[in-house]
């Protein structure tokens, strides 16, 4: 049988770079779209050039795939339709304080506003009390409080004579009250004198007293009314003169502001509010108009200013992102304010949050901070319901209490949401909220390889070269790219793949960046992205560091030379968070009389996998299809892996484990040199693995350890063959003859490498040749059965 031994070019990929002229990233025009994501990006494009309702983005893949930044970068070099930008401010509802009005303005015009209004309202604070403080209007408010007063007199005069004619004085008491008293002579009446008097006298005077009354309450209403009137008169002139003084200042307002109907209507509702309470530019010194009133920086009345919540001062298309999604970070919120120990609120108090500043344009977030944040999520999906921003009160939900505070119009909500989350996520959303599907109809699926093609090489180049001009570092050589393209490979575990995990090539090109500058270098070298390599290395090793002192000091039993019956060398993979390597272990099997049952350790002592005993009881039915078609056989096996004390899972030991009891069976001596590593199916075929490089550098670095021998190989499925990615010290050792890959479709082939005969192909009859393995066991299997 001829077996699949592995040459130099099988076992790295070279990243020959045929397609780049460059010389160096410095020449390299950067990319800009999203590398290897076409499907991605298909869908980004679809759903921003659509603006119906729902058609957000649910970026999936997993971390590190570099999501946001292919987004942000499609985003911010493409245009999009934005549909307009606006500014949009807060303004008070003259007519209803609990409920701000909203005003849309086209994008740069709030500013400008809100500082025109300033202006406006720091000259009134100056020209109204200037207004009422002149000659003119304190004559004409002279003059009418003049009539009024002479005829107040003229009434009272008229009175006071009728009166007197009736020998009766009108005085006013000390509280100020109008009073008849009957006069004697020239003096007042007093209580003697008025005793003294007949009682046709008394009567007399009494009457005339009612009289005068009855005309002086009468008088005292003609008063009244001749005061209201005196009032309306003053606040007619009041109007009058506070209208003078808006017209002047306001009537340019108007006319640069004259296409904006919201401006020129809050102009003119503006105008007839500081009309209705010119006293609030009148008044100096009362502290409660100060605090409902007052800004808190500026001595201006807080009712005029203009609460700018977002403005824009140029075209650019908004896009947000939002690290910390918190209710109010979202959806803003209203302060409060304390004066003179008084808490309050209005609207210029008001707060926009991500969304607000989003809005015609595109906000990102993170899933899992979205759905961990209380209420976050149902505030989320009420906005892209309703398609409007509605500041309520988050405290007042959550208490119920009844506690005043502002109702502000909701502002009209045009924006696409791009969530970044893991597949499990996006699940779990699809599963239990069937809203979910409704507001994010776009999927955009993050691949987390693509092909390895001459194209695609010089498309990772430029990806390696914006990253490289993005942030300012040193430029890469061509043997630094080809190194880099060729580590990719190495991650993605594929000769023909590329990984899209653009952290792990970030960082790589960070730290090689940090190396060659430190070494002085004008330009990051391969030399420089080796080390780095090896620096991540070091720091995240100190577990493989520790497990392979182990078999340096014979802690760990393991041989690398020679031959055991029973035995078998295979290969595992340890990993931690940030680290994965490779380790030899060694598979004995044992067999006794018994009903050819397959005792498998690991899973009786709750120590294997299911994965693991799927595996053992594949190889245990192709076993029994091998030497058991004609009989039961006449051996219980017993296997495990030895020095193993944690858990085991995974068939990727399955062909290693059939070889070990193969060995059990015949008494036929395993070679110690070899070690295999991969699955098999029922019919002996032998089925590709994961983690191959490291499984190979593990047992390459322990042959080290025990010493080295030109005939120590490993033994792999053929179908793992464009996995290879070794490292150089391995492929120059093939390259010399000094290790060995063979690359094997059957388990047949491996009984072979390691024992040095051929399996064996069964006759019609089931019988195996007697010089071969199968030949040998099914011999002793015979014997035992006579």
């Amino acid at each position: 049988m001829a077996i699949d031994r592995l040459q130099t070019e099988q076992l790295y990929h070279v990243a020959r770079l045929e397609k780049l002229t460059s010389k160096s990233t410095k020449s390299l025009s950067p990319i800009d779209e999203i590398i290897g994501q076409e499907r991605a990006q298909k869908a980004v494009e679809f759903a921003m050039s659509i603006q119906e309702k729902g058609y957000n983005i649910y970026a999936i893949g997993r971390n590190g795939l570099g999501k946001r930044t292919m987004i942000l970068r499609y985003l911010n070099r493409h245009q999009h339709e934005n549909g307009g930008l606006y500014d949009w401010c807060y303004v008070a509802n003259f007519n209803e304080t609990r409920t701000p009005k909203v005003m849309k303005l086209p994008r740069g015009i709030g500013g400008k506003l809100r500082h025109d209004i300033e202006k406006l309202i720091e000259k009134l604070v100056v020209a109204i009390p200037l207004a009422f403080d002149n000659e003119l209007y304190i004559s004409r408010a002279e003059q009418l409080k003049n009539q009024l007063t002479t005829k107040q007199q003229t009434e009272l005069e008229q009175i006071s004579k009728e009166a007197k004619a009736r020998n009766i004085n009108l005085t006013i008491t000390p509280q100020g009250d109008y009073q008849f008293v009957a006069l004697n002579g020239e003096e007042l009446h007093t209580e003697e004198t008025f005793e003294a008097l007949t009682l046709k006298e008394q009567e007399n005077f009494s009457q005339a007293i009612d009289d005068l009354e009855v005309k002086l309450r009468n008088m005292v209403r003609q008063l009244s009314e001749w005061e209201e009137t005196y009032t309306e008169k003053i606040k007619k002139l009041n109007d009058e003169v506070t209208g003078e003084v808006l017209t002047h200042f306001i009537k340019q307002l108007k006319k640069d502001y004259s296409e904006y109907a919201p401006v020129k209507e809050y102009l003119t509702e503006l105008k007839k509010d500081i009309i209705e309470n010119v006293e609030i530019f009148l008044e100096e010194s009362n502290e409660q108009g100060d605090m409902a009133t007052a800004s808190l920086d500026k001595k201006l009345p807080r009712r005029y200013k203009i609460n700018v919540l977002v403005s824009h001062t140029d075209d650019h298309f908004p896009i947000v992102v939002e690290e910390n999604p918190n209710y109010h970070s979202l959806f803003g919120s209203i302060e409060t304010a304390t004066f003179k120990g008084t808490v309050f609120t209005d609207f210029s108090l008001i707060r926009p949050g991500s969304l607000h500043r989003a809005n015609g344009g595109v906000l990102l977030m993170d899933a899992i901070k979205v759905l961990e944040r209380p209420y976050v999520w149902d505030g989320l999906k009420r906005a892209l319901r309703s398609r409007q921003l509605s500041l309520t009160s988050l405290e007042k939900e959550v208490t119920l209490t009844g506690a005043v505070s502002l109702d502000p119009e909701p502002i009209p909500l045009n924006v696409k949401i791009i969530l970044f989350g893991d597949y499990r996520t996006y699940q779990l959303l699809a599963h239990y909220d069937p809203e979910f599907s409704e507001l994010f109809r776009v999927t955009a699926d993050f691949e987390d390889e693509m092909p390895r093609t001459p194209d695609s090489e010089l498309q990772y180049a430029r990806f390696i070269s914006s990253f490289v001009h993005d942030n300012n570092m040193l430029h890469c050589d061509r043997k630094a790219i080809a190194r880099i393209i060729e580590q990719s490979s190495r991650v993605a575990g594929d000769q023909n793949k590329l990984s899209l995990h653009s952290a792990h090539i970030a960082n790589l090109l960070r730290e090689s960046n940090f190396v060659a500058r430190q070494a002085n270098s004008n330009m990051i070298r391969v030399g420089h992205v080796n080390e780095a390599l090896h620096n991540q290395e070091l720091r995240v090793n100190r577990i493989q560091h520790n497990i392979m002192e182990g078999f340096l000091n014979g802690t760990m039993l393991i041989r690398t030379e020679g031959t055991a019956v029973g035995q078998v060398n295979a290969l595992s993979v340890l990993s931690t968070s940030d680290h994965a390597f490779g380790m030899p272990n060694r598979i004995t099997a044992t067999t006794c009389y018994g009903d050819g049952e397959i005792i498998d350790i690991e899973r009786n002592v709750d120590l294997g996998g299911s994965l693991h005993s799927k595996g053992v009881m594949i190889l245990s039915a192709y076993l029994h299809s091998v030497l058991g078609k004609n009989a039961k056989v006449p051996l219980t096996t017993t296997i495990t892996f030895e020095q193993s004390y944690g858990g085991v899972d995974g068939d990727s030991a399955s062909m290693a484990e059939f070889c070990a009891i193969v060995s059990a069976f015949s008494k036929q001596p395993n070679y110690q040199n070899i070690a295999i590593t991969g699955s098999m199916n029922q019919f002996g075929e032998a089925q590709p693995i994961g983690g191959l490089n490291e499984k190979i550098e593990g047992f390459f670095d322990v042959c080290k350890i025990k010493g080295r021998h030109p005939d120590q190989g490993v033994i792999i499925p053929k179908a793992n063959v464009h996995n290879l990615m070794l490292r150089e010290d391995i492929v120059t050792a093939v390259d010399k003859g000094e290790f060995h890959i063979w690359a094997i479709e059957h388990v047949t082939e491996a009984i072979e490498i390691f024992t040095g005969k051929p399996a064996g192909v069964a006759t019609e009859d089931s019988s195996y040749p007697v010089n071969s393995i199968f030949g040998i066991a099914q011999a002793k299997l015979n014997s035992m059965r006579k």
